[in-house]
C-alpha cells in the first residue's frame, strides 16, 4: 500500500463544496466553551457536506484564529449562523419540517445503533456544553434524543468526537 498524496485526493474548491448537493443534516452547538472543539466539528461537517451548523449561545463564531487552527479552513466551506437562543433555533426548524435530536444521556433515549432514518427527512442534531451537556429545556423541545453507546466507566466523550461519530453513523444511513 501507498500513502496517497494530497493531490490525488480529489477535493473539492471551495466554490465546487458550496454547489454540491449536501447531506440533510444540521448541526446545533450550544453553548460550547472549546474554540478548538468548535473548529473540530466545521471540518467533520466538511468532510461529509453537512448543510449548515448553528452556533449558539456562548459557543464562538468565526473568524477566530483557535477555531481556524483545528477548522483548517472549514469555516469558509460550510454554512453556518449564529443564534443566541437555542430554543428559537429549534423551534424554527422544527417549523421548517426538520426532524430535531438532541445528543444526550436521558430517559428514553434511542441508542444511536438502533436509530433509523426516514427517507427524504432533514434532521438536526444538538450537541450541548462540555459540562453540563444540552440544557433540558432544549432536550423537551426536541423530537427525541439520541444516545451514544459507552461501555466504560466515564460515560462521556468529547462534543467533537461525539459529533464525529453520530455524524458520520447518520451520514452513512442516508446515504444508503
Amino acid at each position: 500500500m501507498r500513502k496517497l498524496e494530497n493531490s490525488e485526493l480529489e477535493r473539492k474548491n471551495i466554490e465546487e463544496f458550496k454547489q454540491a448537493n449536501k447531506t440533510p443534516l444540521i448541526i446545533v452547538l450550544d453553548d460550547i466553551r472549546s474554540l478548538h472543539n468548535i473548529g473540530s466539528v466545521f471540518r467533520t461537517a466538511d468532510a461529509f457536506l453537512i448543510e449548515k451548523i448553528f452556533l449558539c449561545g456562548i459557543t464562538a463564531t468565526p473568524p477566530n484564529k483557535e477555531i481556524h487552527k483545528t477548522a483548517l479552513g472549514a469555516t469558509e466551506t460550510v454554512t453556518w449562523e449564529y443564534a443566541k437562543d437555542v430554543l428559537e433555533v429549534i423551534d424554527s426548524l422544527k417549523k421548517d419540517n426538520v426532524v430535531v435530536y438532541a445528543v444526550e444521556q436521558v430517559e428514553n433515549s434511542v441508542m444511536l445503533n438502533d436509530f433509523q432514518v426516514k427517507e427524504n427527512q432533514k434532521y438536526a442534531l444538538v450537541f450541548g456544553n462540555e459540562v453540563k451537556g444540552v440544557a433540558q429545556e432544549a432536550v423537551h423541545l426536541c423530537d427525541g434524543v439520541i444516545e451514544i453507546p459507552q461501555l466504560g466507566t466515564k460515560h462521556s466523550l468529547n462534543i467533537s468526537v461525539s459529533a464525529g461519530i453520530v455524524v458520520w453513523d447518520l451520514f452513512q444511513k442516508i446515504a444508503k
